[in-house]
């Protein structure tokens, strides 16, 4: 008996063991909690995945074909053949290799993707996939307050270019990670438009923070029918043809400014290409695609063919932040917007946007003049605009939000 005894002692032991080490691999897989990996786990591979690389912070990175990347899922786009860079480099856009500028992303620290292929992020729950709104001054545009593509709970501190003939906009953009509740997003960004209403052509870039991640993330968006139907985040959809192999959209971007401490920018150039067909250099110039550039490297373009507006020019830019307040408690949200700081606060404590800019028909950056600010509730988040010899024209956004004056 004593023998058996001890026996099942020892068996007893070697199972506890055994149910504790399955635990902790069950908890912890790589360092990260078994919900992110699980998560991650379940999210599909892209399809023409060569390569798959995953983040210390838990995103998840496949290195995809290039030539079967979802923007040939597009049906304007099945016979398209890749453009890897622009015809004719316009004056104000550097080529990548002659700038060490680098947009720095965690998931680099654990691999690269191959010749031939470009990063796609998978999908997660935690980012916001909804669609876009109008911009502000859009707003005041078109007199579509009410509109159901139009929500009253996005609210705003940017400055706007109407009216013109844009091929395109620049500026370099203050990075922050500002508080943001759940079911809310935080933004800063530009928009390159044309058109109005249903018919509003847009394409946006920048840098967003989604329901309270701790993660800074690059995006782009862009639509063809105002919001409706058409266009997406990224690469969720085909439209936006990648040629960059080190920038993933989507992914977090690593480091950000710290309150009174060490500033981080990037910065962002969406440009019309010339087209180098000789029909349409001769009878219609304008008709190219229109190009990504972060960091002095060319991320990929969207091709004119998939707008009817965009097709051609932009009439109208805008660079600034955007919220949503989804009023949770009752009350306005304590979504921060840029900083989480008051522009009165000024650099280093405020967000701001620098080297803002234009190019016209001759691919040349000008300054835009009688830019329009919009601020939606000044007591939640304000703006201010300035001008001198280093950042050109800037401005400071953003706010924390709720607050006794911030109801």
């Amino acid at each position: 008996m004593a023998y058996w005894n001890d026996k099942s002692i020892k068996l007893g032991d070697y199972k506890f063991f055994l149910i504790l080490l399955s635990h902790m691999l069950i908890t912890f897989v790589d360092g990260r909690g078994v919900d992110q990996f699980m998560k991650n786990r379940e999210l599909p591979m892209h399809e023409g995945t060569i390569k798959t690389i995953e983040s210390d912070d838990g995103d998840v990175i496949d290195c995809v074909d290039i030539r079967k990347q979802p923007a040939f899922n597009h049906p304007l786009l099945k016979n398209h053949t890749v453009q890897i860079k622009p015809h004719a480099q316009s004056r104000g856009i550097d080529e990548a290799e002659n700038n060490p500028n680098m947009l720095f992303q965690s998931w680099h620290k654990n691999g690269e993707c191959p010749e031939g292929t470009v990063p796609l992020l998978r999908r997660t729950r935690n980012f916001n996939h909804s669609r876009r709104s109008y911009p502000a001054f859009l707003h005041k545009k078109v007199a579509q307050l009410n509109d159901v593509n139009n929500p009253s709970n996005h609210e705003y501190a940017q400055v706007s270019a109407v009216d013109g003939n844009y091929y395109g906009a620049r500026a370099t953009i203050n990075v922050w990670n500002p508080l943001t509740n759940f079911g809310e997003l935080s933004i800063a960004q530009i928009w390159v438009l044309a058109g109005d209403g249903n018919e509003l052509n847009s394409l946006e870039a920048g840098w967003t923070v989604n329901n309270g991640e701790k993660k800074t993330r690059l995006f782009i968006y862009w639509t063809s029918d105002g919001y409706q139907s058409t266009g997406c985040y990224n690469l969720d959809c085909p439209g936006f043809v990648q040629t960059n192999k080190n920038i993933a959209l989507g992914g977090s971007i690593e480091p950000v400014s710290k309150y009174g401490g060490e500033q981080r920018d990037i910065s962002i150039v969406i440009h019309k290409a010339r087209s180098n067909s000789y029909y349409h250099s001769r009878f219609n110039n304008i008709d190219g695609n229109w190009w990504l550039q972060v960091q002095d490297q060319l991320v990929g373009y969207w091709p004119s063919s998939i707008f009817t507006h965009l097709a051609g020019t932009s009439d109208a830019i805008s660079w600034g932040g955007e919220i949503v307040n989804n009023q949770l408690n009752g009350h306005h949200t304590s979504t921060q917007m840029g900083s989480g700081h008051f522009p009165n606060e000024a650099y280093g404590k405020a967000s701001f946007f620098t080297k803002l800019g234009y190019f016209d028909e001759g691919n040349n950056v000008k300054d835009p003049e009688n830019l329009k600010p919009f601020v939606t509730r000044p007591s939640c988040y304000d703006l201010r605009t300035g001008r001198d010899n280093k950042f050109g024209l800037f401005f400071y956004f953003g706010g924390p939000g709720y607050s006794t004056n911030c109801q």
